[in-house]
């Protein structure tokens, strides 16, 4: 009985239709979501031209019949799903049946696969949806997918891939993730024959994640909570994991690796008392909940999804999270909220919401530039005016004639920084600093990628390194203004197009780590940030767009006071 059929026209017009193959990373994320699906044990990727040349996935999964080899490569022809109860209640990772056909249209594409009860494997060839050969071989039960020359009969989409690096830096986010959802399968990939990920079967989560990551056991901190309906498994980074970029950061709902903004930003903001801006905590966030409640028919790339009361999730994650880092955390700053309780969640009645709550809302403020006639009066008023004091270890408080300035100490050191760095770059004279012995850095499989197609940018930003193994980079120097030469050099690997950087962008990621925020500040120190500041040719805005002064008026202040 064939596995692979065609869905009905009912089925069609409500599947969120238009699968689109838009790089090398969207063929390798439907070809490894296929391999699961077949129940594999072992995948293995094999890559050339990061992808463009050729995507080869080999896994010892269930395979696929002759039968079915026939109509695998027609739209909508899956095995996933037949009727409109299952597209409601979906638990594999595919079910469209769009994507063979998408990539087969855009490619020239292998496809050899064996059953177990079969005595022969079978392989289908295809170039733009046309059909080469079809014939037996001999091969073990699983399958391999062979992808070449993606994008040969598109060329204007062809042209806006990027480089290799950023084309690897897409497969590997999106190979990765699935390495932390299956810890019990085997994941490997190779580019030209260099091996990129290598992980065995693990005994445990956390053996993987810290595999996968390149992180140590004992820096990870991992709870289980379970509520009516509901399941919630957190693996969290402790102060030990800062990481300068979210790269870190992953959210799985029943098995399935999605993108939340919500869930990512509570997430986050819980880890605001610990770290200093421009610092992001590591975090897995696996949920577990009645398919009925979850939406994943919204997107062709399936990661968006629609949750159904999203607010209670939010308040039970957010309160979970926060007793976890308080009870197995050195994190002695942090102040939780008090703990959700676990009534908030309940199974659905009818229509029924599950949770009676909005989440909590946010806002990012956008300033407006001032006028030259604002900066010079500012100017001058900066000039003038007479420090009081260090309010909060976060502002300097100055007195003019008519009104109290405030410096914000963090932005105002990122602008002298930043000009300082960035002149020192343009003329070839970064002030170097020697260390006695080097720091030890351990790099993600991206950093390793960035670092290898970039030294000589990063060498002309002031870095002295060593690789010392395939994962762990030496800093034995680094620019003298650099407080923190991780956070900085993290900084740079996460640039897309490092390549391309001119000396003020380069100086704008290096100088990110070289801030007073939360120190207290002398008066002679104070004074001399004020007079550096106002000796830059921007003073008024950190590197980042958001203002180092702001002005409060007197009568703003007797306002305030109800004495106007």
């Amino acid at each position: 009985m064939n596995k692979v059929h065609i869905l009905p026209e009912e089925i069609i017009s409500k599947i969120a239709a238009g699968e689109v193959v838009e790089r090398p990373a969207s063929v390798l994320k439907e070809l490894t979501e296929n391999a699961i699906d077949a129940q594999a044990s072992r995948i293995e990727v094999e890559l050339k031209d990061a992808g463009k040349t050729l995507i080869r996935i080999k896994d010892n999964g269930s395979g696929i019949a002759k039968d079915d080899i026939t109509s695998l490569f027609s739209r909508h022809a899956t095995s996933k799903i037949s009727s409109l109860d299952e597209l409601y209640n979906i638990m594999s990772l595919g079910f469209r049946g769009e994507a063979l056909y998408s990539i087969s249209a855009i490619s020239d594409i292998t496809l050899r696969a064996k059953t177990e009860n079969e005595e022969c494997g079978w392989e289908r060839h295809l170039r733009g949806n046309k059909d080469i050969s079809q014939k037996p071989i001999t091969m073990h039960t699983g399958t391999e997918i062979e992808v070449k020359e993606l994008f040969f009969n598109t060329p204007a989409r062809r042209k806006f891939l990027k480089s290799n690096t950023a084309e690897l830096n897409a497969l590997l986010d999106i190979f990765i993730p699935y390495t932390l959802l299956y810890s019990g399968i085997s994941f490997r990939m190779f580019h030209e024959e260099r091996k990129l990920i290598d992980l065995t079967a693990a005994n445990n989560l956390i053996e993987r994640i810290a595999q996968a990551l390149r992180l140590e056991p004992k820096n990870i901190l991992e709870g289980r909570r379970d509520y009516q309906g509901l399941s919630i498994h957190l693996v969290l980074g402790d102060v030990n994991i800062q990481r300068t970029r979210k790269d870190m950061q992953f959210i799985f709902i029943n098995k399935r690796p999605v993108q939340n903004k919500t869930i990512a930003f509570h997430l986050n903001d819980i880890y605001r008392h610990i770290f200093s801006r421009g610092i992001y905590p590591f975090f897995c966030a696996y949920i577990t909940m009645p398919s009925g409640d979850l939406d994943v028919n919204v997107h062709p790339t399936k990661r968006e999804v629609k949750i159904k009361n999203e607010s209670g999730l939010i308040s039970l994650l957010r309160g979970f999270a926060e007793e976890l880092l308080m009870t197995k955390s050195k994190a002695k700053q942090f102040e939780p909220r008090a703990p959700a309780q676990a009534s908030l969640y309940t199974p659905p009645s009818g229509k029924q919401s599950l949770f009676n709550f909005e989440p909590e809302a946010f806002s990012v403020r956008q300033d407006s530039p001032i006028s030259q006639d604002e900066k010079a009066s500012l100017n001058r008023k900066l000039q003038q005016g007479r420090y009081l004091g260090n309010l909060l270890r976060k502002y300097l408080l100055f007195e003019s004639q008519d009104s109290l300035l405030l410096i914000d100490q963090h932005a105002a050191a990122e602008r002298i920084n930043f000009e300082k760095l960035k002149g020192e770059i343009e003329n070839g004279k970064v002030e170097i600093q020697q260390l006695l012995s080097p720091i030890l850095v351990r790099l993600s499989h991206q950093e390793i990628l960035a670092w290898e197609e970039n030294k000589e940018i990063i060498e002309k930003a002031g870095f002295s390194c060593t690789l010392f193994d395939k994962e762990t980079l030496g800093i034995h120097a680094h620019p003298n203004l650099i407080t923190q030469a991780e956070n900085s050099l993290r900084n740079l690997l996460a640039g897309e197009s490092l390549p391309k950087l001119n000396p003020e962008a380069l100086a704008r990621m290096a100088c990110k780590s070289s801030v007073t925020f939360g120190q207290n500040i002398t008066p002679q120190a104070a004074e001399y940030q004020r007079e550096k500041l106002l000796a830059c040719q921007n003073p008024f805005t950190c590197p980042h767009g958001r203002p180092t002064v702001i002005e409060i008026s007197d009568d703003s202040i007797m306002r305030q006071f109800l004495r106007k």
